[in-house]
């Protein structure tokens, strides 16, 4: 069996309690912010480069909060399973896509979320940021 691939994803929130998630160019489902650990990266480094890569933003790593490593399906990568370390985290600067992401959408935390999301968000990620004292 192949094992899965890690990433290391964030939970920004707007101030209206909405999440932020992205799409990438070549698909349809909507996924947190964060990716792949380079050599040599802690998770937060990790999103601090992705974050600043993908979407023009800076962490603001005081105060990240660890919701906890989750796996599911994968949707980028068909037949593989995907293991996210996921952070509730705060950010300087206005979110834009750039890089491989094609679009950004603000979604409600809880469901109804009103766009197609990965597994690993729907159910894992966004239900346990969901239950954070925010």
């Amino acid at each position: 069996m192949t094992s899965p691939i890690r990433i290391v994803t964030a939970v920004i929130l707007d101030g209206a309690g909405r999440v932020l998630v992205v799409r990438k160019h070549g698909s349809g489902t909507f996924i947190q912010p964060g990716g792949k650990r380079e050599p040599g990266e802690d998770a937060l480094r990790t999103l601090a480069r992705e974050l600043r890569e993908e979407l023009g933003v800076a962490l603001r790593p005081e105060g990240a909060l660890a919701l906890g490593t989750f796996e599911d399906e994968a949707v980028n990568e068909p037949g593989r399973r995907v293991q996210g370390e996921s952070f509730l985290v705060r950010v300087d600067g206005t979110p834009r896509a750039q890089a491989e992401i094609a679009e950004l959408a603000w979604i409600p935390l809880r469901p109804p979320h009103g766009v197609k999301l990965a597994p690993l968000s729907e159910r894992h990620v966004l239900p346990m940021a969901a239950r954070q004292p925010l």
